[in-house]
C-alpha cells in the first residue's frame, strides 16, 4: 500500500536502522528513470520487486536489493489539455498477480506483475471535461479504489471501486450530493465565522438552482480503510469554483469533508464538513490515517487523522465521522476568513496550505503525527466567469505575495492532545511526504535536494543526504534479505518549482 497499510500509518516497524546508527545510512543503489520530470510516486516493494511510476504514467518494476530493473511500462495517453499541478502520478497498487495504475488521461489499468504487459483498461472520465488522475489507486480484496482529480475544473467528484479482475465499475459514490446545500453552517470547523452572506446565497439558489454538477470535490489522495467494519475513509477536496462562492449558494456537501461509505456497496455511512462553502481552496486532501485516539472524555476511540490546508491536524471518532478536536496550528494564520476581492485580499495560511496533499506519518507509540507544511503568503482575488467544460475554472486567482518570506516545516503533534511537540522549520515550503520508524526516526526530503532524518521525539537532525533534485515523493522502508533499506525518489515539484531530476535511491547501513 502506498501509504504503508490500510490504516495509512506510514510507520515502519522495523529498528535495524535507528538514531545510533543511521548516521552511516548510504546509498545502495540509485536507478534512473527515463523521465526527467516532477516526482511524487511511493514505491512499493513486494515479494522483493519494487514498483515505481514518474509522470506520464510510466511504470517501472525493479529488483529491490540491486535496483536492476525488470520490466518498463509506457502508458499510450491520448490528448490531454485539463491537467491541474503537473503531470504527476503517485504511484501504484499491487495486488496478486496484477499492478494497478490510474492514468493522466483518467483510466485505470491493470498490468501483469511478471511482464509489465497491459491486461485491462477502464475509462474512468471523460479527460476532456477536466477528469484527471494522479492518486495511486487502493486494492482491497476483488476491489480497487480511485477517486479523481478535477476539482479545478468543475467536474463532478467521485470514489469508484473497480473489480480487479475484469476492472469493470462495481459502484460510484458522488462526492457532491444531489442535496448540497446542507445547513447553512457559518462557522468552520475550529469555531470561526466564515464571513458568509448567507441571504445573497439564498437569492442565488432560487435563481441558480443546486450546483452539485459542477461543484468539484476531488478525491485525489488515497483513502483508508478499516477491514473490521468495512468502511471507507476519504476527504474530499475543494468546490468549483475555487474562489468565487456566488454561483455554487449552500455548503457544497460533500466538499471540505471526512467522509465514510460502505466498502461492498458505496453508501454512504456519515461526514464532516470542516469548511462549508470553502471560498479560498483550503480543503484537506492530505490522506486520513486510522488509529486508537483519546476523545474528549479520555476514552480511546478509533480515531481518523487528517491535515489540512488550513495547519491544522483535525482528529475524528470513526464511528460517526464526528470531530474529536482540532489541533495547534501548524503554520501562521492571518485573518481568517478574509473574503477574497477583485484587487486580492490577504490571508493566511495561502492557498497551498499547511498541509498541501502531502501524507502524515505517526508513530502509535508516542501518539504522535507527523506533518510537512508549506508557508506562502498570498492575496485571493475573485472574478466571477461561467461555468467554462473542460476548462480551468478557479473564479479568481490566488498570487504569491512577492518579497514576502516563504519557508516550511516539520511538525510533531501529540494527537492525543492536539498540542505541538516539536517543529522543525525549512528553508523552503514542504510537499512531498514523511516516514516514521521504529527505530525513533522520521525521514523526509525538501525542494533543496536535501533529504533529511530526525529524532522522531525530538525534532533533532541526525543525518542529511543531497539528493541533486527536490525530494517531493513521500519516503518507504523495506526490508530485503534481513537489510533495511529506505527508499525515496528525487524528481523534484512542478507546482512549487523544485529541481526536476529522475533518480529513485534506496538507502542502507554502511556496514550492510
Amino acid at each position: 500500500h502506498t501509504n504503508g497499510n490500510y490504516e495509512q500509518t506510514r510507520y515502519y516497524p522495523n529498528k535495524q536502522i535507528n538514531t545510533s546508527n543511521v548516521n552511516t545510512l548510504a546509498p545502495a543503489w540509485i536507478f534512473q528513470t527515463e523521465i526527467v520530470d516532477s516526482l511524487e510516486t511511493t514505491p512499493i516493494i513486494v515479494d522483493g520487486v519494487m514498483y515505481v511510476t514518474t509522470s506520464y504514467n510510466h511504470v517501472y518494476a525493479l529488483d529491490a536489493k540491486t535496483g536492476e530493473q525488470l520490466w518498463h511500462y509506457k502508458q499510450k495517453l491520448g490528448p490531454i489539455t485539463t491537467y491541474c499541478c503537473g503531470p504527476n502520478n503517485r504511484g501504484v497498487a499491487v495486488s496478486g498477480d496484477k499492478v494497478f495504475m490510474a492514468t493522466l488521461d483518467a483510466k485505470m489499468v491493470a498490468l501483469d506483475a511478471k511482464t509489465g504487459r497491459q491486461i485491462w483498461e477502464t475509462e474512468l472520465a471523460d479527460p476532456e471535461l477536466g477528469y484527471s488522475e494522479t492518486m495511486a489507486p487502493t486494492v482491497v480484496g476483488n476491489k480497487v479504489l480511485i477517486g479523481t482529480n478535477g476539482g479545478e475544473y468543475g467536474i463532478r467528484g467521485f470514489v469508484k471501486a473497480l473489480d480487479t479482475d475484469s476492472g469493470e465499475v462495481l459502484w460510484t459514490f458522488h462526492t457532491t450530493a444531489e442535496n448540497s446545500i446542507g445547513t447553512w453552517e457559518t462557522h468552520d470547523a475550529t469555531g470561526r465565522d466564515m464571513l458568509r452572506d448567507i441571504k445573497a446565497e439564498k437569492a442565488a439558489l432560487k435563481e441558480l438552482g443546486d450546483p452539485y454538477e459542477t461543484l468539484g470535490g476531488g478525491v485525489w489522495q488515497n483513502p483508508a480503510v478499516d477491514l473490521e467494519t468495512n468502511r471507507v475513509y476519504f476527504v474530499v477536496g475543494n468546490p468549483s469554483p475555487d474562489l468565487d462562492g456566488s454561483l455554487r449558494p449552500g455548503d457544497n456537501l460533500y466538499t471540505n469533508s471526512l467522509v465514510s461509505v460502505d466498502l461492498d456497496s458505496g453508501k454512504y455511512i456519515c461526514h464532516y464538513q470542516y469548511i462549508a462553502h470553502d471560498v479560498w481552496d483550503l480543503d484537506a486532501v492530505s490522506p486520513p490515517v486510522i488509529t486508537p485516539v483519546k476523545n474528549n472524555d479520555g476514552k480511546m476511540v478509533k480515531g481518523i487523522l487528517h491535515g489540512g490546508k488550513t495547519g491544522h491536524i483535525y482528529a475524528h471518532d470513526a464511528s460517526d465521522c464526528s470531530l474529536i478536536r482540532h489541533s495547534e496550528a501548524m503554520v501562521p494564520q492571518e485573518d481568517m476568513w478574509t473574503l477574497p476581492t477583485a484587487e486580492g485580499a490577504r490571508m493566511l495560511p495561502g492557498a497551498n496550505g499547511g498541509v498541501e496533499w502531502s501524507p502524515l506519518a505517526i508513530d502509535p507509540n508516542l501518539g504522535l503525527s507527523y506533518a510537512i507544511n508549506l508557508h506562502q503568503p498570498m492575496t485571493y482575488h475573485v472574478e466571477s466567469t461561467p461555468y467554462p467544460a473542460g476548462k480551468l475554472w478557479l473564479g479568481g486567482a490566488f498570487k504569491v505575495i512577492p518579497g514576502e518570506e516563504q519557508w516550511g516545516n516539520i511538525t510533531a503533534m501529540d494527537y492525543h492532545t492536539g498540542k505541538i511537540r516539536w517543529k522543525v522549520k525549512t528553508e523552503q515550503p514542504m510537499i512531498g511526504g514523511i516516514l516514521a520508524t521504529a527505530g525513533g526516526l522520521v525521514f523526509a526530503g525538501e525542494g533543496n535536494g536535501q533529504f533529511k532524518a530526525y529524532d522522531s521525539e525530538t525534532g533533532a537532525m541526525l543525518w542529511n543526504f543531497q539528493a541533486g533534485a527536490g525530494v517531493n515523493a513521500p519516503p518507504s522502508s523495506f526490508t530485503v534479505d534481513g537489510d533495511q533499506y529506505i527508499v525515496v525518489a528525487a524528481g523534484g515539484n512542478a507546482q512549487l518549482g523544485y529541481k526536476y531530476g529522475n533518480n529513485i535511491i534506496a538507502f542502507k547501513l554502511a556496514g550492510n
